[in-house]
């Protein structure tokens, strides 16, 4: 080993910058070997002795650094810049420690630097990519990464990485391609059939993403990430004890892991443990209190368990930390206009365009929206449905009001709605949705227009009736109908079955049946029966079935104008229903929806509207009780 430098005799410059190339070379054998503590000394022995020997700055920078003394390396690596500024190497090793330092921007100009001095720096390019992905930069980190692999297309890292930036822009299937073209350089390459698994379930390709996540799984069955995404394809499938018993284990890895602590509260919501889900998203934020979609899930979760308080801290929460978390502003609003807080409700009700949910609806017209901010006298304005059916149905009635601003009213509404729509009258006109549309100088959204005309709960529109049936159908359906020897009830257990809350507001036929008093005539509304109603549907001869004759809502209507008294639950025929101001009794869940309010028997929206709610069992055994109770005193008949 050669000793530190010393001095006797004053040596000669080529004997000084012998030694010191010997004590270099020591230095960097004994870096090679691992022994820091001895490489280290002879460095600093070097740069006693010479202070600007660049090689040792670089190298000693290079020891600090994998001795994660990051900010150590990068001071030390720029003084050997100072000296030698045109090295390449130095500044992609500087680009390396600022990142590892988080300062990205600042290893960016470090990476750009390297590139600028070798354009063919591929693993420049591949960190520079790193850097900006870590920053959001997502196309610049996608252009960084395709020039490293222009270079050299045999890195699996670079491709897994390029992938992972394309699994971020929602560009699923090139970041497939990418994980695939990883996989192929490097089989075992855990990391890569993770991401590939994550493109698969962005294509919605559930059960191929399940067994990607578990390939990867089998090569490093530590590997927490590949055992918490597992768990959120495998819900996606239904399957939501295995989901949470994957998110388990990847807490069991790693109890630190922000990330499977909320997923596990996503899986403990759709199991309806809320006060779990509650606790898994406050361990989250407890790991990462920046952790905005832990927040806004917890407020979804405080929301459901009718803590309206403390639901609106968590989304102010989420918002405090990205005020442009649309997510956050939207769930708030839905709590805000639950409580009947119409006035906060609506503004942030707006942020509903910015979820990702809605972006696909959102309609890019050149004309400007109006939100009641400017006169309509003689202008055109286009108002189009946005939602589901009953949305449609529920916010029409506010046509009449803009048509008596003095405007020419169009309302594009989907083609089933095209019959019973044509009832409001008015200089009001009806475009089938999908259809070219005329001109006109101004649109609204029909779920803004509250907004637009400043609605509070003294304020709804809210006439006995807006809606009529065409009397055509009405003679169609008295015919069909025949003479009435019973009160008639309608009725409708269900709704759409892909609804996010249909397991909460749709009932078993079966269950409902259990309850109908046999002294009335019961007629289902329902176009379509559910496999799993059918039976009861079928041994129920009493209850008149029309199915495909309901060819649109037109059909619908005149039914329901047929009937003395509808019974629903909270979908489009029960809006439909209390458009036409017939009797209807909805029954609710414990938690309904926004525009059902809270605690009230009645709509504001609807007068010939009652309301059955659901009390905190959260089942349907007394509501249906009620309503035996209350058609038997309607009716005045004794039930059996």
């Amino acid at each position: 080993m050669t000793p530190p430098i010393q001095y006797g005799a004053r040596p000669t410059p080529d004997q000084l910058e012998a030694q010191i190339q010997a004590t270099f070379n020591e230095a960097l054998r004994q870096h090679q070997r691992g022994q820091f503590k001895q490489a280290q000394a002879l460095y600093e022995a070097i740069l006693r002795a010479q202070p600007r020997h660049y090689q040792s700055l670089y190298s000693l920078g290079m020891l600090q650094a994998q001795s994660g003394s990051f900010q150590s390396a990068a001071d030390l690596i720029e003084k050997a810049l100072e000296i030698l500024p045109g090295n390449p190497e130095f500044h992609f090793y500087l680009g390396n420690c600022l990142q590892q330092l988080h300062k990205l921007e600042a290893a960016v100009e470090a990476y750009d630097k390297a590139i600028g001095l070798s354009p063919e720096f591929s693993q420049a390019h591949s960190n520079r990519g790193f850097a900006l992905q870590t920053l959001g930069r997502l196309d610049a980190a996608v252009a960084s990464y395709h020039k490293a692999l222009a270079i050299t297309d045999t890195d699996a890292l670079v491709h897994c990485n390029l992938g992972a930036a394309l699994l971020g822009l929602q560009q699923f299937d090139a970041a497939l391609a990418g994980c695939d073209k990883a996989i192929a350089l490097k089989p075992d390459y855990a990391e890569a059939h993770t991401n590939r698994g994550a493109a698969l379930y962005g294509l919605q390709r559930f059960e191929a993403a399940v067994a990607s996540y578990d390939r990867a799984i089998a090569i490093n069955p530590a590997y927490a990430k590949a055992h918490t995404n597992r768990g959120v394809a495998v819900q996606e499938l239904g399957q939501l004890q295995a989901a949470l018993a994957s998110h388990d284990r990847a807490i069991a890895i790693n109890p630190d892991y922000a990330d499977a602590h909320s997923n596990r509260g996503i899986t403990l919501h759709a199991l309806r443990r809320l006060e779990d889900a509650v606790a898994s998203y406050d361990k989250a934020i407890a790991i990462q209190p920046v952790f905005v979609a832990a927040y806004y899930n917890r407020g979804l979760a405080l929301h459901e368990l009718r803590r309206p308080n403390a639901a609106l801290a968590s989304f102010d929460q989420a918002t405090a930390i990205d005020p442009e978390s649309a997510q956050a502003h939207f769930n708030k609003s839905l709590t805000l206009l639950l409580e009947g807080d119409f006035q906060q409700g609506w503004p942030l009700y707006e942020w509903r365009w910015k979820t990702e949910k809605s972006k696909p609806r959102v309609r890019n017209f050149g004309q400007a929206l109006w939100l009641g901010d400017a006169p309509l006298v003689g202008k055109t304005i286009l108002l189009h449905s946005e939602q589901g059916f009953g949305d449609t149905i529920q916010f029409c009635r506010y046509a009449t009001r803009v048509a008596a601003l003095g405007a020419r009213v169009i309302i594009e509404v989907p083609e089933p709605l095209l019959g019973v729509l044509g009832g409001l009258g008015g200089n009001i006109e009806l475009a089938p949705k999908g259809k070219p549309l005329p001109a006109f100088d101004y649109h609204c959204p029909l779920l803004s227009l509250p907004l637009a005309f400043k609605t509070d709960a003294k304020s709804i529109p809210a006439s006995q009736s807006y809606l009529r049936s065409d009397s055509a159908k009405m003679a169609e359906w008295g015919q069909r109908l025949g003479a009435k020897t019973k009160p008639r009830v309608g009725l409708i257990w269900s709704g759409n079955a892909d609804h996010v809350n249909d397991h909460n507001r749709s009932v078993a036929l079966s269950a409902l049946v259990a309850q109908l008093p046999d002294t009335l005539e019961y007629v289902s509304l329902q176009k379509e029966v559910r496999d799993s109603d059918r039976p009861a549907l079928e041994s129920n001869g009493h209850i008149r079935h029309f199915g495909d004759a309901l060819k649109d809502f037109g059909d619908t209507a005149a039914l329901c104008e047929w009937m003395d008294l509808i019974i629903s639950v909270d979908t489009s025929v029960a809006h439909l229903s209390g458009a036409l101001g017939r009797p209807t009794w909805v029954l609710l869940p414990y938690v309904p929806d926004w525009r059902w309010l809270l605690d009230r028997k009645d709509s504001p929206w609807y007068p010939s509207v009652s309301l059955y709610r659901q009390s905190d069992d959260r089942e349907w055994g007394n509501v249906l009780e009620q309503v035996k109770a209350d058609l038997v005193n309607r009716y005045n008949k004794d039930s059996e």
